[in-house]
């Protein structure tokens, strides 16, 4: 049953075997079975081999488009942290902090409208109306006056307002800026002229009256640089915003208004007389006169504190003579104490100008939220006996 065979060598698909006798039929079956089993192996090795390149090549393809959405995903995130950054920056040269000056006058002529007589009247759409317009006036105003304190000179590497100091903005953008807050201002009164039911004339009147104030406190004429900034500033943050509130939501002119807005001038007053008292030295070498100059350390000092104090003595006269809700405004009393205290001191007045506006923005809410809800207001109206 044995057979004998020779081989010196075989050839299987292109792949060489070494030389194999085979002495009986067993020992060739085995041969055969090696055989099969080597070409199965090698063909799972080239299937292998092809799927691992073919998949590397894929994963390489994958990374590349990873690595291109993972770049335009980062320069995309650049560009809106970078716009972003903008906007802050923007908002900062606005002085936001200061804005109370304006914002809360606008609530008490609205305060003072929604008690009057003319209440039926009352239009939240012309509140809104009239607080945009008079904030953006009033921001146009705080970037104009930036532009015109570096111009001069004014603002230099100790200014509390760094926004041109430290080149965070340039000028041609400080004075677009500001001609954008003006032409806001302006489209916001031309809706208001057309929803007040008061005459074009007279908002208009106290509007470009407040609007120009606002330019010609540095630029222009320049109130600020000789004097007369704090005459400005009573008149503008106290009885021209409250009555232009309050005449466009009723269309009439209460000049008794004016006598509600004088604490509010006053606060608003003693914000910028802190100013120009911490900036008193640099002003002078600048060449400018702020009556903070004309009067001295001194006198600087009783006047803050008369600016400071006068008004919660005229809630207390208030409160005990119409109604209790008057004496709402003291609780505010003793942080006026210590920024007083902070302003007598060299070393801690840099900050108090954004204290003391702080102070004015609540100092403001609690007297509109007495005026809102006194059964009694004060009769300021002049009777003969």
């Amino acid at each position: 049953m044995a057979s004998s065979v020779s081989l010196s060598k075989i050839n299987d698909g292109g792949i060489e075997k070494p030389c194999v006798n085979v002495n009986d039929i067993s020992t060739e079956l085995a041969y055969h079975r090696k055989l099969m089993n080597d070409n199965c192996n090698i063909s799972t090795d080239h299937s292998e081999n092809g799927h691992s390149f073919i998949e590397t090549e894929s994963k390489a393809n994958a990374s590349l488009l990873n690595g291109k959405t993972t770049l335009q995903g980062s320069l995309n995130q650049g560009t809106s942290t970078g716009t972003f950054m903008k906007l802050k920056t923007y908002l900062h040269a606005l002085r936001p902090w200061s804005l109370s000056c304006s914002l809360v006058p606008t609530l008490m002529g609205s305060a003072l409208a929604y008690r009057s007589q003319w209440s039926a009247d009352f239009s939240l759409i012309t509140f809104f109306l009239t607080a945009f317009t008079v904030v953006t006036v009033h921001c146009a105003g705080n970037v104009v006056n930036t532009y015109f304190d570096f111009i001069k000179g004014i603002d230099k590497q100790k200014a509390d307002d760094r926004t041109l100091v430290d080149h965070i903005l340039t000028k041609d953008e400080v004075v677009s800026l500001g001609a954008i807050l003006y032409m806001a201002g302006c489209a916001g009164f031309i809706c208001l002229a057309f929803l007040s039911p008061a005459k074009m004339e007279h908002l208009a009147l106290i509007y470009f009256g407040g609007l120009s104030s606002s330019f010609l406190y540095t630029g222009g004429i320049g109130f600020k640089y000789i004097a007369l900034g704090d005459v400005v500033i009573l008149i503008l943050f106290g009885p021209l915003s409250v009555l232009f509130a309050y005449m466009s939501q009723t269309g009439h002119v209460d000049w008794t208004a004016i006598f509600y807005a004088l604490p509010l001038a006053l606060n608003a007053e003693a914000i910028l007389h802190s100013n120009n008292t911490r900036d008193a030295d640099n002003d002078r070498k600048a060449g400018i006169v702020t009556l903070a100059i004309l009067i001295g350390r001194t006198a600087s000092h009783v006047l803050y504190a008369l600016l400071l104090f006068t008004p919660y003595s005229v809630f207390v006269v208030y409160g005990l003579k119409y109604s209790l809700w008057f004496l709402l405004p003291l609780v505010t009393v003793p942080q006026a104490f210590q920024i007083e205290k902070r302003f007598r001191n060299e070393h801690t007045m840099s900050a108090v100008p954004r204290q003391t506006a702080k102070l004015n923005f609540f100092f403001g809410i609690l007297y509109v939220v007495a005026i809102c809800c006194a059964k009694q207001l004060p009769d300021f109206s002049y009777r003969k006996h």
